[in-house]
């Protein structure tokens, strides 16, 4: 029988290893949290929703015979990386955790690093046209700030209106540096808040505020510690090979 390959996705990180698996002799599924209304399309199975837990993840796994668990969550999706770690610890499965390397910071960005959301909140100035580029279950820490207006950039429409006391909602994924530019300069944008999340998909807007010296409150990954961590796909298809005997093209 084919080994089974669970993937914990919602990343790009996570849709390059499914396609990069989908010729191989194998099964490969990716989980989703089920945050994003429309999703990538993704090769292999999906599955979207929570699991219930270490133990409901490792029901899960034993039902569905996985082989492996790949952890490539979002670095701060904090509650199902111990739950990932905790389900293989149960069923005896190995798992690798792939995590893209954080954003570091170069010449010419004005950065103010900062631990938590209500950090970010206390440092945006007075008068602030504030960009905050953080999903709708982080925007509550702001609703404090009667005195800044934000612009508040979303792929799905919140559910509700937001808990902000001035605001503009744009419905838009993150574009290239120089759509970025124009995107901060209409609408005068003074101060940029956001995570720390590393990768290529989101980078532009900081380099964007390099260019045009907008300073950048960026809110440092939560502290988790991984006993298997990796950052790039190539050394999760050898831990694939080692724990499966497979040879991946």
């Amino acid at each position: 029988m084919n080994p089974t390959i669970l993937i914990l996705g919602g990343t790009m990180e996570a849709a390059e290893l499914a396609r990069r698996l989908a010729p191989q002799p194998l099964r490969s599924i990716t989980s989703l949290a089920g945050r994003t209304r429309n999703p990538a399309n993704l090769d292999g199975d999906v599955r979207s929703g929570g699991f219930g837990g270490a133990e409901g993840l490792a029901r899960y796994i034993e039902a569905e015979d996985v082989t492996l668990v790949v952890d490539a969550t979002h670095p701060f999706a904090t509650q199902i990386s111990p739950n990932a770690a905790k389900a293989a610890e149960l069923t005896a499965r190995p798992i690798i955790r792939l995590e893209r390397p954080a954003w570091q910071k170069t010449e010419g960005d004005r950065w103010h690093e900062v631990a938590t959301l209500e950090d970010a909140a206390s440092a945006i100035p007075s008068g602030a046209r504030d960009m905050l580029a953080l999903g709708r279950q982080h925007i509550a820490a702001f609703a404090a700030r009667h005195d800044v207006h934000f612009v508040v950039r979303m792929i799905d429409p919140p559910e509700a209106p937001l808990d902000l006391a001035s605001y503009e909602l744009v419905l838009a994924r993150p574009g290239k540096c120089g759509d970025e530019e124009v995107f901060l300069r209409e609408r005068r944008i003074t101060h940029i808040v956001c995570r720390n999340s590393g990768g290529t998909a989101s980078y532009a807007k900081l380099k964007a505020a390099r260019t045009l010296q907008i300073p950048v409150i960026l809110i440092a990954r939560p502290p988790q510690s991984f006993a298997n961590a990796v950052g790039d796909i190539e050394a999760v298809l050898d831990f694939i090979e080692a724990h499966t005997g497979l040879r991946l093209a």
